[in-house]
């Protein structure tokens, strides 16, 4: 039995299967390689000769490459290409807590394509850690997280366009800067663990302010969003309600999955503030009132739609974290003078 096992956000997965192929890693995953033990995600992969179309009630379609359907007590996700029609090229079937899982690879796909099909290739891989951060105190935000040389760690969070990869080029121009990831931040809550793990695993090299000393500019492209067709999110009252009172450190996390900037770091740092980025004049910072920090970072969240209580649950633990770290929005014009605002400020 073949293993590989990687770890993104805190959340480790395994794989195991009877071929080497079959638990082949792709190049993004690599940095964020773990070796083989317990894990939060377990999946068995498998062989199948033909997989038939998708069954069971549908609860979300891309329309282009992939499908959900749920069926007793787990979730199925089905991976096509153009070429083969409505027959998958692999399936996911998961239980409902995002623990155990297959996946099956269908062979007849796999006879008839010129390249090679990887198992956990995007955006499985990215729907995979989403889902199972449903389970956790966490949440996938789109930003860039810029940690300081003394550790501080600044997350900016923006929709495509507000200038998230322009705002990691000014801060790696001004100083020395480890740039987590310049798309994609996955944040939770701190559990005093998380450095010594990482950095035993990755090679790095924990500072005395927490922050892990790590970089990789990833060689993949940008490519589209895992929730490029899904509709945009509607904030319930929730949203709206005081943020809890919770001092709990929030820790940010990369992510393998970057922007024009191609920066994807296993690396994470303690949280101290995050800006809601959009462009203006002046590098004005505006301190977020609780509820406007909720409903601004629900708006820029990856968090699964088709359930009620998945988004629920991002809404109360992002009460948690606008709780615990100072939120502001920064307008912003793209120059040196940006980075210096930031560099000056004081809560």
């Amino acid at each position: 039995m073949y293993r590989s096992r990687f770890s993104v956000g805190g959340v480790s997965v395994q794989l195991d299967g009877g071929r080497g192929e079959d638990v082949t890693l792709v190049p993004p995953l690599e940095p964020f390689r773990r070796p083989a033990g317990i894990s939060d995600v377990n999946i068995h992969v498998e062989r199948i000769a033909r997989l038939a179309p998708a069954s069971g009630r549908r609860l979300f379609d891309s329309g282009t490459t992939w499908e959900l359907s749920q069926g007793d007590g787990s979730f199925q996700f089905d991976f096509m290409a153009a070429i083969f029609g409505d027959r998958p090229i692999k399936r996911l079937l998961i239980d409902s807590c995002f623990q155990q899982a297959t996946l099956q690879m269908n062979e007849e796909c796999l006879a008839g394509f010129p390249f090679a099909i990887e198992p956990l290739g995007y955006p499985l891989d990215e729907l995979l850690i989403m889902h199972r951060l449903t389970q956790e105190k966490a949440i996938e935000l789109h930003g860039c997280g810029i940690v300081r040389a003394d550790g501080t760690g600044n997350l900016f969070v923006g929709h495509s366009g507000a200038g998230k990869s322009t705002t990691t080029q000014l801060w790696t121009a001004r100083e020395d800067v480890e740039i987590l990831s310049d798309d994609r931040i996955i944040v939770r809550r701190d559990e005093g663990d998380a450095i010594a793990e990482t950095a035993d695993v990755a090679g790095g090299r924990a500072n005395e302010h927490g922050a892990l000393r790590l970089r990789d500019g990833s060689a993949s492209p940008p490519g589209r969003f895992a929730q490029d067709d899904i509709p945009e999110k509607q904030i319930s009252d929730r949203a709206l309600r005081p943020a809890r009172n919770d001092k709990k450190p929030m820790r940010m996390y990369g992510t393998p999955w970057h922007g024009e900037a191609m920066y994807a770091s296993p690396g994470s740092a303690l949280l101290a503030r995050i800006f809601v980025l959009e462009h203006g004049h002046g590098n004005v910072i505006t301190q977020l009132s609780p509820s406007q920090a909720v409903a601004e970072l629900f708006a820029r969240s990856f968090v699964p739609f088709h359930r009620h209580e998945y988004v629920e649950a991002a809404l109360e633990f992002l009460q948690e974290v606008v709780g615990a770290v100072p939120c502001y929005r920064y307008s912003f014009e793209p120059d040196e003078r940006a980075v210096e605002q930031i560099i000056h400020f004081r809560d």
